[in-house]
């Protein structure tokens, strides 16, 4: 089971950390990239204006392919298979990675573009793909930390671009094989490493089978189902898991896989809907961005040299890398609610003490380190709580037929909110400067109130369970 989540994570969320990371490393090369590209085209200096418009479109068109491919991962999932579209996914990727390679060889920063439009595609189903496979075939006592391993590839993502975006000579003492990328001449290599996660996929995951509860509830083949849950679960433990998929198989009664608008209609998941749109816009406007933003800031201000802060930020990535493999070992003993809620409560504490030290910044000596400590405090709270949980409920609270259907809507949201934050935070920063954190504290409340009073414990439950849970709310308390 640990070697099948790998499999699909190395191809899935890694590269969407991978690559919103990567893309900060090579700045300065991409602009000069631009310059010389545009003078030897046109034979007159790059505008300031159009460079800063052409570098925001390749950093933000990432954003844009990630929402085209949360649109169309849960359809590939339901045609080809989770194993199917996964591997499929690569390929694009793949492209990818040989489109950005050629761009700097051949001088057409358009390929760049259509590059980063490619990647941003292929983390979309990555990211919608990934936890409907691995919530399917996990067995319902570690479905959550088997789960987690969405969250543990996506921070080591994140990280593993950080640790390349560190200086050159840093690399090399470190790392003496990524040292190849740090200088000018390599920045195709660089950004065409993309393929590597990629192929490796596509070496590892053909060896796994494909998800149980698609075999049986989607194709209808009991037979291939056996032999999976076999591979997953053991020849001597399969049963009761087979049980499970049967009973779901029956009380869905043939009903197909439904599409996104069609979960609007259905008062039968209303509930459910509402929570996973709650949940991941809750998750993406938590505040997390506008933590990294103030980091380096706060770190300045408690006296770390600039040339230091690189290896302190990089710090807050382990950080959060850690804290998604402590949540994976907490889910299935501690339970979801007390997790995600737990988090939400304690980001809610951090926002307000932070608020409070960087506004009296300069009154004590000892208020930079504790924004520091805020820092670091609110991101282990993030990891442990919204960063991790989020995708595993909205595995959890859909059966067969609604959860491809579900992790569109969440990967839709999901990426509209990722953009909108991007496009909207450095106006409310701006504006409300370090009070900017209470907008994040009140959404942060909201979202643990609204846990609270909604959201049922889902550990150890079957589908059919929570999709019980659920009735209540979606039917009244008589139905």
């Amino acid at each position: 089971l640990l070697l099948a989540v790998c499999a699909v994570g190395i191809g899935g969320t890694f590269q969407y950390g991978y690559n919103v990371s990567i893309i900060n490393a090579p700045t300065q090369h991409i602009h000069k990239f631009l310059n010389e590209t545009w003078n030897s085209r046109y034979h007159k200096e790059l505008n300031p204006d159009l460079l800063t418009f052409l570098w925001s479109v390749i950093a933000s068109i990432f954003s844009l392919g990630g929402l085209c491919g949360a649109l169309i991962g849960g359809g590939m999932a339901i045609r080809l298979g989770r194993k199917g579209a996964l591997l499929m996914n690569n390929v694009i990727a793949i492209l990818a990675s040989i489109l950005m390679g050629i761009s700097f060889p051949t001088g057409l920063f358009e390929l760049l573009i259509a590059g980063r439009f490619l990647i941003g595609i292929n983390s979309g189903i990555g990211f919608c793909v990934q936890p409907l496979y691995v919530g399917e075939f996990a067995p319902k006592h570690l479905r959550g930390g088997l789960a987690m391993g969405t969250s543990i590839f996506l921070t080591g993502g994140i990280l593993t671009g950080q640790i390349i975006g560190l200086r050159q000579e840093t690399l090399f003492f470190f790392f003496p094989v990524l040292e190849l990328l740090g200088g000018e001449k390599h920045v195709a290599l660089l950004l065409s490493s993309s393929c590597v996660p990629a192929f490796a996929q596509l070496l590892f995951l053909p060896w796994f089978p494909e998800s149980p509860r698609y075999l049986l509830i989607d194709r209808g083949d009991e037979l291939s189902c056996a032999k999976a849950l076999k591979r997953f679960h053991g020849s001597s433990d399969y049963r009761r898991e087979m049980e499970d998929i049967q009973r779901e198989c029956f009380a869905l009664d043939g009903e197909k896989p439904k599409k996104p608008w069609q979960l609007f209609t259905d008062r039968g998941v209303r509930w459910q809907l509402i929570t996973i749109i709650v949940m991941t816009m809750g998750q993406q406007l938590s505040g997390i961005n506008a933590i990294y933003f103030y980091a380096t800031y706060v770190f300045e201000q408690a006296g770390i040299l600039a040339e230091k802060i690189p290896y302190v930020t990089l710090g807050t990535g382990v950080c959060e890398c850690l804290t998604a493999l402590s949540c994976g070992l907490l889910i299935d003993h501690v339970g979801r609610r007390c997790l995600i809620i737990g988090g939400y409560v304690l980001m809610t504490l951090w926002c307000t003490v932070l608020t409070f030290s960087l506004t009296y910044q300069e009154l004590y000596s000892w208020v930079p380190y504790m924004s520091m400590a805020c820092v670091f405090a609110f991101i282990l709270s993030f990891g442990l709580g919204p960063g991790g949980i989020t995708n595993t409920l909205t595995a959890e609270l859909f059966v067969q037929s609604s959860r491809p259907a579900a992790h569109m809507i969440a990967g839709t949201v999901s990426w509209v909110s990722f953009f909108t934050i991007g496009m909207l935070f450095p106006f409310i920063v701006n504006g409300l400067q370090q009070y900017c954190f209470v907008v994040f504290l009140l959404e942060c409340f909201f979202v643990a109130a609204f846990i609270f009073l909604i959201i049922p414990e889902t550990k150890n439950k079957s589908f059919l369970e929570i999709k019980k849970e659920f009735h209540k709310l979606n039917f009244g308390r008589n139905a």
